[in-house]
């Protein structure tokens, strides 16, 4: 029986032991992960908050916002590129109305634009001269005056409404040219191909 008390108290011992080997994780005023066993205020830390917890169903690779400038597609196009990441470059694709098939083969047709360096993105503007505005720089009151000269009046340039996408077809160098359309809805560009 005197094992007993001797047990509790290597017990209690090891405890204490445990307890002074914890290892608080904090943050110092750089931003600097630190890590010791004294509190995070006693090393000039905070503790360390824990990210935000997602909402059920939430996936990682959501965004919540879309392109709502062109060079922010372009700036897509350019990191999709760069990482060969066709999920990335499909963010920005209009999906609306396509099938299963029709889907997976623009997926493929997204991989292999990804995977192609690229030299260059330039904007594609609609070749409708009726598109274009024309400043005569005469304006009809209607007082019968006269024609009146508006020197002031800024021309007009069409939005674009494709990016031509140059790119090289591997080691070989041979130029690769692929047109992206764009389309804006809900106030948002997509591409399609």
């Amino acid at each position: 029986m005197r094992c007993l008390p001797l047990i509790f108290l290597s017990t209690a011992l090891c405890a204490g032991a445990a307890q002074a080997q914890q290892v608080n994780r904090c943050t110092d005023a750089q931003g600097r992960t630190v890590y010791g066993d004294k509190s995070c205020e006693a090393m000039g830390a905070h503790a360390r908050l824990l990210p935000e917890a997602r909402a059920a169903g939430a996936g990682g690779l959501y965004r919540d916002t879309c392109a709502r400038r062109l060079s922010e597609v372009v700036a897509q196009i350019r990191l999709a590129a760069d990482a060969r990441d066709a999920n990335r470059l499909s963010g920005i694709y209009s999906w609306n109305g396509l099938s299963s098939a029709a889907a997976t083969r623009v997926m493929d047709r997204l991989d292999a634009i990804v995977q192609r360096p690229l030299v260059d993105i330039a904007p594609v503007f609609p070749d409708d001269p009726a598109l274009e505005p024309v400043d005569t720089g005469i304006a009809d009151t209607g007082a019968g005056t006269g024609p009146i000269v508006i020197s002031n009046v800024p021309a007009m340039r069409p939005r674009p409404v494709a990016l031509r996408l140059e790119q090289t077809l591997g080691r070989s160098g041979t130029p690769s040219r692929t047109l992206l359309k764009l389309r804006r809805q809900y106030n948002c560009f997509w591409i399609s191909l």
